[in-house]
């Protein structure tokens, strides 16, 4: 069982919680997830399984979907409900005009300054750590984009949005961004991924539907196949003479019938429809397996 697995992750477990689950339903060690989600925050979070964790590096950087609510009147010092408040609370009636006048400066490429309490680090140590010996964490901004930022609704102090962005914006940062920028402080109060790459809601389990599955013995089921991920990606099917020299490092030529000349990668599919290798590109139609099986 080489793949991917989507779990609809539960609130208040970290994404290393569930991965310690998931090695024991599926009875392997090598799990491993792709992007982590906050214990405050539910939905997507794709694992991969046994040899498709090669292909972490490919899976890693895709882009997010989310549904945020964000609660205004404080800030806190995680930016989310889990951390203690950091300014007094004031009352708050929300303007669905002004504040949409207010998400427009958080849409587009932009320099996102990462919560204090994050697992991003500074000199080698995650900046929560540092915060929780009151040591002064300061991050330096790194570039996010946030392709789109769409108001769904708000309601008294509330209001609920819809984020799309790049690998690495923390949604937390956009929520007490907007508290700053509104004069009256803000926080994260609830988060679902709806998407990550192009795994979605519609591929995702709960944690006690895959232990049911894996106690009928169809804990497969739910598994993405390697051979199906990375769909960007033209296939090239390998005979097992192929197959038996792209193991050994050596180039393969594809089909330009069937790959575009200058595609960057492929996937070798073997004889059986598994996934053999990653090429690389060296000459139009001819590849170097940059990574294997």
């Amino acid at each position: 069982m080489d793949g991917v697995i989507v779990v609809d992750k539960p609130s208040s477990w970290t994404s290393h919680d569930v991965v310690g689950k998931m090695r024991r339903i599926a009875a392997t060690r090598r799990v491993g997830h792709l992007g982590t989600l906050d214990p405050l925050a539910t939905g997507v979070l794709p694992l991969v399984l046994n040899r498709a964790t090669r292909l972490s590096q490919f899976l890693m950087k895709a882009d997010k979907v989310y549904e945020a609510e964000v609660r205004f009147g404080f800030s806190t010092n995680t930016y989310d409900s889990e951390g203690y408040a950091t300014s007094d609370a004031v009352g708050v009636t929300l303007d669905a005009a002004v504040l949409e006048r207010a998400l427009d400066a958080f849409r587009g490429d932009l320099l996102q300054t990462p919560p204090p309490v994050s697992a991003k680090k500074i000199d080698g140590v995650p900046a929560y750590k540092l915060e929780r010996k009151n040591k002064p964490v300061v991050l330096p901004p790194v570039p996010v984009t946030v392709y789109s930022l769409d108001l769904i609704e708000c309601e008294g102090a509330t209001a609920r949005l819809r984020v799309h962005c790049s690998s690495g914006t923390y949604v937390r940062s956009i929520a007490h961004e907007l508290g700053a920028a509104l004069g009256c402080g803000a926080h994260l109060s609830a988060l679902r991924r709806t998407r990550a790459g192009t795994f979605t809601l519609d591929h995702a389990h709960t944690l006690e539907e895959l232990a049911g599955l894996a106690a009928l013995g169809r804990f497969g089921e739910a598994v993405i196949p390697a051979v199906d991920l990375l769909p960007d990606f033209p296939a090239e099917r390998v005979d097992l003479a192929t197959a038996t020299l792209i193991r050994q490092g050596r180039d393969f030529r594809v089909s330009p019938f069937r790959v575009r000349g200058d595609a960057p990668f492929v996937r070798a599919v073997g004889e059986d429809g598994q996934l053999v290798a990653i090429g690389e590109i060296r000459m139009p139609n001819l590849y170097h397996p940059m990574l294997v099986l």
